[in-house]
């Protein structure tokens, strides 16, 4: 580039340029970037006039690099402040933020957690998209809407749904509340690996509580307990549970006890063992298994499209009481956070809450209000 065209850049564009220029420049050279520096590239990255080869060598060299906390909060705060962030005329939202790029490896239940505490007194949002990498799994999107439900709401909508008594729950995609990160989605397929975006997206927060929010995630690498409870603070999250997850989900392993990582009131992290027999819960599989058929028998390539559409069948049979791995699903992670949240005094009374809406059809009721 010319020094003419240089000069001709705007502020915003020497930002990403000057902030790459830091980041790119191998393992020994490559500097980390202040707050403001991530903010500023990021927020060139969300603005029309992008250069998308610029926004992948940022998000690739930041990756090599690893992320700090800075820059986690940079890139955070420029997807925040062009995102659409409402507050419901409820005291408290419970966030329910499973990874976006989906689930692989079983049927994963997470999106009827929200119709599930819903029913137990608690609103509760949960937010996605149709499809990114690098795993394009099983998404909150394509359950719910092989489901019947509306994945396509606005935030005012969904806003409104979780003040409705008989639903208080619902979906919002990341279309609709970040329209701007949304547009990345094809950058992010063609960056092929796994970029700051994937760790920071579920954090937005799109609707919160008039009083308190609280957020349930999950994670897999130990490196990031305390990387996403830095973030759940700084975006004001008053509670969070950060799960060690089937895939980095929100719903821990049925089979063998687990980690959970959690704060009050914005309070430093702690972490206890959570064991599902504490829950009454005894399955042989870590998560729901995904049938022998939806599988390619040559290459075990997933049929996704029909592996969300068995997952909608069988949330919805474990709303309406019935029994197995699904069921025992949504107690786990309902149990999980009436405990933590205070709605019960340990995890056997979380459980006993949880199966008493599921068994007596209070669960689909919200769910098919919704």
């Amino acid at each position: 580039m010319s020094t003419v065209s240089v000069n001709s850049l705007t502020d915003s564009e020497l930002a990403l340029r000057s902030s790459i220029a830091k980041v790119a420049t191998g393992p020994e050279y490559s500097k980390d970037l202040s707050y403001d520096e991530a903010y500023a590239a990021m927020s060139q990255i969300l603005s029309d006039s992008a250069d998308p080869v610029q926004a992948a060598v940022f998000f690739i060299a930041l990756r090599m690099k690893r992320e700090t906390d800075d820059e986690n909060k940079g890139v955070l705060q420029a997807i925040i402040d062009i995102a659409q962030i409402a507050t419901a005329d409820v005291p408290e939202v419970l966030d329910i933020a499973d990874p976006y790029d989906g689930h692989t490896r079983g049927l994963p239940m997470a999106a009827f957690i929200a119709p599930v505490m819903a029913s137990l007194g608690m609103p509760s949002v949960c937010h996605g998209l149709e499809d990114v990498g690098p795993k394009f799994g099983i998404t909150h999107r394509k359950v719910l809407r092989a489901a019947g439900k509306n994945v396509d709401m606005t935030v005012e909508q969904a806003t409104a749904q979780l003040a409705q008594s008989d639903s208080a729950w619902a979906y919002v995609d990341q279309a609709a509340y970040a329209p701007k990160l949304h547009d990345l989605v094809d950058l992010r397929t063609r960056i092929v690996k796994r970029p700051v975006l994937t760790t920071v997206e579920v954090l937005v927060g799109p609707i919160r509580g008039q009083k308190q929010t609280h957020l349930l995630t999950g994670y897999v690498h130990k490196a990031y307990p305390p990387i996403y409870a830095e973030l759940a603070r700084f975006v004001g999250f008053d509670n969070a549970m950060i799960v060690r997850g089937v895939e980095g989900g929100v719903i821990a392993s049925m089979q063998q006890p687990a980690k959970l990582f959690s704060y009050t009131n914005k309070g430093a992290e702690s972490d206890v063992e959570i064991n599902p027999k504490d829950m009454g819960i005894e399955q042989e599989s870590r998560a729901v298994p995904i049938p022998k058929e939806l599988k390619n028998t040559v290459n075990k390539e997933l049929d996704v499209a029909a592996a969300a559409t068995r997952t909608a069948e069988l949330g919805v049979d474990a709303l309406n009481g019935t029994q197995g791995p699904a069921f025992d699903a949504l107690v786990y992670s309902a149990s999980i956070c009436l405990k933590q949240l205070g709605r019960a005094d340990d995890f056997a009374s979380a459980a006993k809450q949880a199966r008493d809406v599921l068994t007596s059809g209070k669960a689909l009721a919200h769910f098919n209000a919704g």
